[in-house]
């Protein structure tokens, strides 16, 4: 396999940060010049866009284009971190929760948002990152940013989880619009699986996942 000034796709699997797939095809590639294209959180899977050589001039533009994701909420409860890194809070009734309402919520996110970035980011703030003044228990403040959402499509709901598909700008937090989704809803909601199937023209079908593309790299 030819991995010189290339761009590799590839499906990043659960409990993987971006940074261990990077440092893998590093160690494995034998190649100094090796970068991603838009970080994924551990929790989430699928499509991450590498660079090596040459090809990491690009990354900026690839990071800009536009991400499609699925995944599902947990309505009727929340975390600090607005998925599952922490835990969970008490249940609220959503027995009166109606899909109508479910759907008309999901249609209010559609546009241009101020969005606030979850505590838990890697954003930096005073020059250190806000996920460990978190979990250190510091009272941030972090500021909205302009995002913008252009589809956000509710697949299926079996409550308390509600399945969606999201397409959105560069810098999108999921994890806020599962926080801001459940405000909505008045029941709160936390954000249990996520998967980027899309970088603007790149599709998850068609990457290589870690085990297969193990058997085509040099030893």
């Amino acid at each position: 396999m030819e991995v010189q000034d290339q761009m590799i796709l590839i499906d990043k699997p659960i409990g993987w940060t971006s940074f261990d797939v990077v440092n893998k095809l590093r160690n494995k590639l034998k190649i100094k010049k090796i970068g991603h294209a838009g970080t994924l959180d551990p929790l989430a899977t699928g499509l991450l866009i590498l660079c090596t050589g040459k090809m990491t001039k690009r990354i900026d533009e690839f990071q800009a284009q536009e991400k499609e994701y699925t995944g599902k909420f947990i309505i009727g409860q929340s975390t600090p971190s607005h998925d599952l890194e922490t835990e969970v809070n008490e249940p609220n009734d959503i027995s009166a929760v109606t899909d109508g309402q479910i759907q008309t919520a999901a249609k209010k996110f559609i546009g241009v948002l101020q969005q606030i970035p979850p505590l838990y980011s890697a954003i930096k703030v005073d020059g250190k990152r806000a996920y460990k003044l978190a979990r250190q228990g510091s009272d941030l403040e972090l500021k909205p940013r302009e995002v913008t959402v252009k589809e956000f499509e509710i697949t299926k709901i079996e409550k308390p989880e509600v399945h969606f598909r999201i397409v959105c700008s560069k810098g999108t937090y999921i994890r806020s619009l599962a926080r801001d989704f459940g405000k909505e809803l008045g029941v709160g909601a936390y954000l249990t699986g996520l998967c980027r199937t899309r970088i603007g023209e790149f599709k998850l079908i068609d990457a290589l996942t870690i085990d297969q593309i193990n058997p085509i790299l040099p030893e």
